[in-house]
């Protein structure tokens, strides 16, 4: 039998209540349904948040965990988009300790990644990255044996929101390289 598993997304609106985040999360451990990510905020209206959930899981598996959501109460909507068009980010913070050679290590680094480094001390610094998390992975792939003393990483989930243009007329998939768009804002006053 083939195994159709692979990572799933949904972006579920919710009512920004104390104690939904926790019920979010106990519908997922209490059915065993494994969560690969969760990122929840505020959205445009005080009283909402959105929350942005990846998981790995099979077709069956990931209809239970739509339906499921759907059924509670604080959820006011969830949209599947996993065959949509969408962008997505995570955050990434990495400690590296600082064995001599890390000016020329973050060069190379520099040249196939974008990174901020944010904070630094004599034997220690924070890189920041907001990538998408297959291009984060390949960092720290990239990066782990150029510094071969303590690493320490944070990651902070993906964060994503549908897309406007259909890829059929020049839109992007979350796993293509992204078009950005110049906006210019004429006042109308």
């Amino acid at each position: 039998m083939e195994s159709n598993t692979k990572k799933r997304w949904l972006s579920v609106y919710v009512e920004n209540e104390v104690g939904v985040l926790a019920r979010v999360a106990g519908l997922f451990s209490g059915k065993l349904y494994n969560l690969n990510s969760l990122t929840v905020g505020e959205t445009e209206k005080a009283d909402t948040s959105r929350m942005t959930i990846s998981v790995v899981s099979d077709d069956r598996t990931f209809e239970q965990v739509k339906h499921q959501l759907g059924n509670m109460v604080e959820v006011i909507e969830v949209m599947d988009y996993t065959e949509k068009d969408f962008f997505s980010k995570e955050v990434m913070y990495i400690k590296v300790w600082e064995n001599g050679s890390c000016s020329d290590a973050l060069s190379v680094l520099e040249r196939d990644y974008s990174f901020s480094v944010i904070d630094r001390s004599e034997d220690q610094l924070i890189i920041e990255s907001v990538a998408k998390e297959s291009i984060n992975n390949q960092f720290l792939k990239d990066l782990k044996p150029l510094f071969s003393e303590r690493i320490e990483i944070v990651r902070g989930g993906s964060a994503a929101i549908s897309g406007i243009t259909p890829m059929d007329q020049g839109g992007t998939s979350e796993t293509d390289t992204h078009q950005y768009y110049e906006c210019s804002q004429e006042a109308d006053h």
